[in-house]
């Protein structure tokens, strides 16, 4: 260790007595890149005592499998380039890491002193055992100089946070009884799934499923019997799905299928198989042929800049209406396609 990095360790006994008392998680890395405060808070945070860190530079195991910087190093190392991910997260970058300063002025010059650099991610915490979201901030201190002598790391356990509102936006975008999309996602997604077809020239393709006879299925076994029919038809539906694929609820006994990068033919497969597995669930009712059975309408299109979801959706209706008039429990694709 270099003197200079030695005596600040020693320098900052008074300032790390403060920070013992502090709850939030606090380290300080020397000039050197070593430990030379380690709070009780970061030692509850990461599951890391304070004599296996301090005067090291093996900080970086207490937030990763592999070796790589905090953000407290970036800044002691003044590094420009500095992405989501590059911080406290042990996970590659992903919607919801987000560094929320720049570490550098756009008019400094390679030499200039850094600003702090906060960021917000999931990380690992591998000797902690539990995955948590934790906000960092780092900020450089400077002596009398203006050298950088320091860095100061806080960080904060947000994971509380982030679940609930990972739960309210799940309450969002899902249907309370089947736990599929709701109709809202559904809206959102055809939309987005038409822009990403539209620029990658791939066809999208839709099912609209109904339940048949639906409403006298409820009127005879009761809201409850009614509910657990949807319930079952959802799971059996959402059985025949890609990764990529969405079901939604699209409301009451209708479900609607999207299959990005599918066409038509591939989409009447995959329709075939949903009216068969729901078929061969033998719900039983009333009415012909015995159980509950499906009318699934199928569509698919090439976005086209002068179009948009909307004919998707119409013309999956249509041959859905189509299904029912010739009968119910059946498959039918757009006219121009079945002529």
């Amino acid at each position: 260790m270099s003197g200079a990095g030695s005596a600040l360790i020693h320098d900052v006994a008074f300032v790390g007595q403060l920070m013992e008392s502090l709850s939030v998680p606090v380290f300080v890395l020397d000039t050197d890149a070593r430990v030379a405060i380690w709070n009780r808070a970061c030692e509850r945070l990461t599951g890391v005592a304070a004599a296996e860190v301090l005067g090291t530079r093996e900080h970086w195991r207490s937030f990763y499998d592999q070796e790589r910087p905090t953000l407290a190093d970036l800044v002691l190392q003044g590094r420009r380039d500095a992405a989501p991910g590059a911080g406290i997260c042990a996970m590659p970058p992903r919607a919801g890491d987000t560094i929320l300063d720049a570490m550098f002025d756009a008019d400094s010059g390679p030499d200039a002193p850094t600003n702090g650099l906060t960021l917000e991610s999931w990380c690992d915490m591998p000797r902690a055992g539990k995955r948590r979201y934790l906000a960092a901030d780092a900020s450089p201190i400077f002596d009398a100089r203006g050298r950088i002598s320091a860095v100061v790391e806080t960080l904060r356990d947000l994971t509380d946070e982030k679940m609930a509102q990972a739960a309210l936006e799940q309450l969002a975008t899902r249907d309370g009884l089947t736990g599929l999309a709701n109709r809202r996602c559904f809206d959102d997604t055809l939309r987005a799934e038409w822009a990403r077809a539209l620029r990658q020239k791939q066809p999208l393709s839709l099912l609209m499923v109904d339940v048949d006879n639906f409403k006298a299925y409820n009127d005879t076994n009761g809201h409850l019997g009614g509910d657990e029919c949807l319930k079952r038809v959802a799971r059996a539906v959402a059985s025949e799905m890609r990764a990529n694929d969405l079901v939604a609820r699209y409301g009451g006994e209708e479900f609607a299928v999207i299959l990005p990068n599918q066409s038509l033919k591939g989409a009447a497969i995959v329709a075939e198989r949903i009216r068969a597995r729901v078929e061969h669930l033998q719900l039983p009712c009333r009415f012909a042929p015995g159980h509950v059975t499906v009318s699934i309408g199928a569509a698919t299109a090439l976005a086209a800049p002068d179009n948009d979801a909307s004919q998707l959706v119409a013309i999956a209706d249509a041959a859905l209406y189509r299904a029912k008039h010739m009968g119910r429990n059946r498959i039918s694709l757009p006219m121009s396609e079945a002529a």
